[in-house]
């Protein structure tokens, strides 16, 4: 029986690092996000689902333009919804092809970023939640120069708040340092290893 473990936490908080730790053992990893980009790419079956809905969200060669997909949203909230409608089934089902085609896996993770927020938790057999203290978060974020402090405050604001997350969490990994990190992800794996009654899973 394969082991669903989900991992999330808000941005800034290390989650893709620690996604990597989890590949580089062998776990098969299915990332949300590296979903929507094939799903919007050329070809792909969301650029061809939003094709007629938003025309002037698809770029000549036929990928989706976020920044346009964006403005168009910005101009009628309301096709929100109308979106997330044509979208969310496309990642669900990519996501239900990924677990099909691992079932005889011992565990494979889920990475996603809204993974409570949208429900995916249900799927879960557990979850893992990346967490730092609030200052090490947002001074990771504006390090990056992607988001100035008023949009990274405005995302915070559309995500659950970390101490929900982490209220919620089966594991806590703490990303404060890489060591901290590795050694956390060590001890889930070892840890789901034994109530599965195999032997410790080692890097």
């Amino acid at each position: 029986m394969t082991f669903v473990l989900g991992l999330t936490g808000s941005i800034g908080m290390g989650k893709s690092t620690t996604a990597a730790m989890f590949a580089r053992r062998g776990i098969p990893v299915w990332d949300a996000d590296a979903a929507v980009h094939r799903l919007y790419a050329t070809g792909g079956a969301a650029a061809l689902a939003l094709a007629p809905a938003f025309p002037q969200a698809i770029d000549p060669d036929g990928s989706v333009s976020r920044p346009h997909l964006r403005k168009a949203l910005a101009q009628d909230p309301a096709a929100l919804d109308q979106l997330n409608a044509i979208v969310h089934p496309l990642v669900a089902a990519d996501r239900d092809a990924f677990l099909a085609a691992h079932l005889a896996d011992a565990i494979v993770l889920l990475d996603v970023p809204l993974l409570f927020e949208n429900g995916i938790d249900t799927l879960c057999d557990g979850v893992a939640v990346v967490s730092v203290p609030p200052e090490v978060q947002r001074a990771r974020v504006l390090a990056r120069g992607t988001l100035t402090p008023g949009q990274f405050d405005l995302l915070l604001s559309r995500q659950m708040p970390d101490a929900a997350k982490r209220a919620r969490a089966t594991w806590v990994i703490d990303t404060g340092t890489l060591d901290s990190a590795e050694a956390a992800v060590s001890a889930i794996l070892d840890q789901i290893a034994r109530q599965a009654g195999q032997e410790p899973h080692h890097a």
